[in-house]
């Protein structure tokens, strides 16, 4: 894209500039001369050409997701992080928080491309109750999904849902 080119001379604000390199495509940026070194960083970084990728028309990711692998990697970490844990109400939105970082962590390491991910970790007491979950999602029915991931102790149960959205 750039080349050796002829001097070029560049307006520049009641002055003119030598350039010695030509852009396809792209007009002579003018630079403003600021007092402020603030404001002269700021511009300098404006006027700095933005690099455009082209499309890919790419419609389908070449490594899906599989979700055997993602679920035994829920299951592993609810199991090592739940283990030896009795339920305590204080700790347990915390708890759900580093239990879905490290799941999320976990999961992008599997390097499943073109995937966004969303994790919830719920921890609920064993009180004799009924629970019901329920999540609504724009979906693409080829390309998208979901996985849970279950541990029950004798004091609480936990569920790990991990929601993996295509992104072109």
């Amino acid at each position: 894209m750039c080349s050796k080119a002829p001097k070029l001379d560049v307006p520049v604000k009641g002055k003119r500039a030598q350039s010695y390199y030509e852009v396809s495509g792209l007009a002579p940026v003018e630079e403003e001369q600021a007092s402020d070194p603030a404001k002269a960083k700021l511009a300098s970084k404006a006027n700095k050409a933005k690099i455009r990728y082209a499309n890919t028309y790419r419609l389908e990711p070449y490594n899906r997701v599989r979700d055997y692998l993602v679920r035994n990697k829920a299951q592993a970490i609810l199991m090592s992080k739940l283990q030896q844990d009795e339920y305590d109400g204080a700790s347990s939105l915390s708890l759900c928080a580093s239990i879905s970082e490290e799941i999320l962590k976990a999961v992008k390491e599997l390097n499943f491309d073109r995937y966004k991910y969303v994790v919830s970790v719920l921890i609920v007491e064993k009180a004799n109750q009924a629970m019901e979950v329920a999540s609504r999602w724009v979906w693409d029915v080829q390309r998208d999904t979901w996985v849970s991931a279950e541990y029950e102790t004798n004091t609480f149960f936990a569920l790990a849902l991990v929601v993996a959205c295509y992104y072109e």
